[in-house]
């Protein structure tokens, strides 16, 4: 049985979504969470915890909590507060995979026309631009800029193929966030956030939430866009091998693709993060 690490620990984790508050209160939903999770580690995180009270915070349509002390706040998305944005929170997916390669396979382009075929891209157009990488924050986010892709369908609203514009940010160890093209509003971008709670070192749950300028698209539809993208995905983590995402890069060779890949490995390495790694 692993146990996280401290730098693991201090961050926060959405729990469950919000949902009917009519029916079911924060408490009973993140009782009922805790104790999934605290069954799944063996305990491991009831060991840790002991009795004391977990904080808790309600943001972008879930619950949150930390198991350690949080160094640092929920990321904020000042995106959110724009009032004409859609919150579209796209439920919990369970992955048996460790976080760290729900969060890498997220920053991979280079996946696109192969695994979301006539979606978000499609041979022959498999080429996966140059970009930049940068650290922002004082070191604490990993930003990817500058990053093209040609995508027959880059969201639910689109019409046709566009050469569509991205920026990654990975904003805590588990926490990344897409900044893409809009179709509905060029000179705007759509925001896809995708909080990861690792449950054991090998399994986890992806929380994928959309902030989207989309007044046409139904709510079911956009919320079943986004699963079907992660459930394609799903397919891809699982069969991974290892379950854990190596740090070392012996046991796997990047290419120029790879680039986001390379850097996140090597700022979870400074940072010593292990759970969810081989060591």
């Amino acid at each position: 049985m692993t146990s996280p690490d401290p730098e693991t620990l201090s961050h926060w984790y959405p729990v469950a979504m919000v949902g009917d508050l009519t029916s079911v209160t924060f408490q009973t939903m993140l009782l009922d969470r805790l104790i999934e999770i605290s069954r799944d580690e063996n305990n491991a995180f009831q060991a840790l915890c002991g009795n004391r009270p977990l904080p808790v915070q309600e943001r972008y349509g879930y619950l949150w909590t930390s198991l350690g002390e949080p160094v640092r706040d929920i990321p904020a998305i000042p995106e959110a507060a724009e009032p004409d944005r859609r919150l579209v929170c796209c439920g919990s997916i369970a992955v048996h995979s460790s976080g760290l390669r729900v969060v890498e396979n997220f920053l991979d382009m280079a996946h696109f026309p192969f695994v979301h075929t006539n979606i978000l891209g499609a041979e022959p157009e498999t080429e996966v631009r140059r970009y930049q990488i940068e650290t922002r924050e004082d070191g604490a986010e990993i930003w990817a800029t500058d990053c093209t892709f040609f995508q027959p369908q880059a969201a639910l609203s689109a019409s046709g193929g566009i050469l569509t514009d991205y920026t990654y940010r990975v904003a805590a160890p588990f926490s990344t966030l897409l900044y893409k093209t809009c179709p509905a509003s060029p000179e705007r971008q759509d925001v896809i956030a995708l909080f990861v709670q690792p449950v054991t070192a090998t399994r986890s749950r992806a929380h994928p939430v959309m902030f989207l300028i989309d007044d046409s698209s139904s709510l079911g539809g956009l919320v079943e866009f986004q699963q079907f993208i992660f459930l394609q995905d799903r397919i891809i983590l699982e069969n991974q091998r290892p379950r854990l995402m190596p740090l070392d890069g012996k046991y796997e060779i990047p290419t120029m693709a790879d680039r986001s890949s390379v850097a996140y490995r090597r700022w979870l390495k400074g940072k010593g993060v292990t759970y969810g790694a081989l060591s």
